[in-house]
């Protein structure tokens, strides 16, 4: 794995281990942006940060680190709404300037791009055998 793909995997297992933390350290704070027409918003947020915290652990091992990708790359799709719900509704959360609730979704983009790199499978390359022909 390359020294990029490493920084890359560390940013993604940062991210998702603080925010799954936050789940459970400041649940009351994640519930207010859950959109209203998603039941339970308690279990909700308790059960994203479950995912974002075996996603998470899920990339410190090479065997397991594309599973969780996949994983975090569908989480980080599945929560978007909330996303565009704040954007909808920004008196609801007055202590976030409204530039800052525009960029969270290209920073989403971002993050589900960096999550499908630094996660793939990397490629092995084609060499070739002496006669010409292509092998693995």
């Amino acid at each position: 794995m390359s020294r990029a793909r490493r920084a890359g995997v560390a940013f993604v297992f940062l991210w998702f281990a603080l925010g799954g933390i936050a789940h459970f350290v400041a649940t009351s704070t994640e519930m207010r942006i859950v959109p209203p027409w998603i039941p339970w918003p308690r279990a909700a947020v308790l059960i994203s940060g479950v995912f974002e915290l075996l996603g998470a652990a899920g990339l410190l091992w090479q065997p397991t680190r594309r599973a969780a990708g996949i994983g975090l790359f569908l989480l980080t799709l599945a929560v978007t709404p909330a996303h565009f719900y704040m954007l909808q509704r920004p008196e609801l959360f007055p202590s976030i300037p409204y530039w800052a609730l525009i960029l969270r979704l290209p920073i989403q983009v971002a993050l589900l791009a960096l999550i499908a790199w630094s996660t793939a499978v990397p490629r092995t390359p084609i060499a070739s055998t002496p006669d010409g022909s292509a092998m693995r």
